[in-house]
């Protein structure tokens, strides 16, 4: 995920000035009896990418709780930052493929790194690879299981790109996952309520009203699976 500045000539533009300074911090968390150590670079222009947000702990939570099978599935995150949801998904087993703008990949591919079982990964090592939405989601197959989506929703100018590449990545009926916090100020609810339903059946899955962080799981509607957009 990349934050937004001014230029309108480019969807997924950066904020140069969100951190004066750079700088790295590594934090451990415990989720699925998995220890994972994250590295959060702030600064250098990753802005909001830099992060591990609540929202994507929410969605590692859920996993878990409602015992969501993650192995041997092929799994894509989108807008994966810092990349610990889909790490999650390959160290329980899943095939994961990570992906984020350019300039995110070397702080994912570090992650991936320091994440490396001691018995090596369950499945196969994490493939990280950019995906601007709605310019290069063609590039990418159609045969996922589970695309998985951790606060990415925040950007209205980039709602129909993101609903078009979800729309491909799902034509073989991948589920999507997707925790959010829900900012009335960057029309959150509205890409739930309007855009996302336009093409997929969405359905509200975890509600936390003291965080406003929504879960949903949506799958693309049955008379648009051939939809190649």
């Amino acid at each position: 995920m990349i934050c937004a500045g001014d230029d309108d000539e480019d969807p997924f533009p950066v904020e140069d000035c969100l951190f004066a300074e750079t700088f790295s911090q590594d934090t451990a968390f415990t989720l699925f009896g998995q220890e994972l150590r994250i590295q959060q670079v702030f600064g250098g222009n990753l802005g909001v990418a830099a992060a591990v947000w609540e929202a994507a702990l929410h969605l590692c939570s859920y996993l878990e709780e409602r015992s969501v099978e993650v192995r041997g599935r092929r799994v894509i995150e989108l807008g994966a930052g810092t990349g610990v949801v889909g790490i999650l998904a390959a160290r329980l087993g899943a095939v994961v493929t990570l992906t984020d703008l350019p300039l995110t990949l070397p702080q994912l591919e570090a992650n991936v790194s320091a994440n490396t079982p001691s018995s090596g990964w369950p499945a196969t090592l994490p493939t990280v690879l950019p995906l601007s939405w709605g310019q290069d989601h063609m590039n990418f197959p159609s045969d996922w299981d589970l695309v998985l989506c951790a606060d990415i929703i925040y950007l209205p100018e980039t709602y129909p790109l993101l609903v078009r590449t979800l729309a491909h990545l799902c034509k073989n009926t991948a589920v999507v996952y997707l925790s959010s916090k829900m900012r009335k100020e960057h029309e959150t609810p509205r890409f739930f309520e309007e855009c996302l339903p336009s093409r997929f059946n969405v359905e509200l899955v975890h509600l936390d009203g003291s965080q406003n962080i929504n879960i949903y799981r949506a799958s693309l509607r049955k008379d648009l699976s051939q939809d190649l957009d």
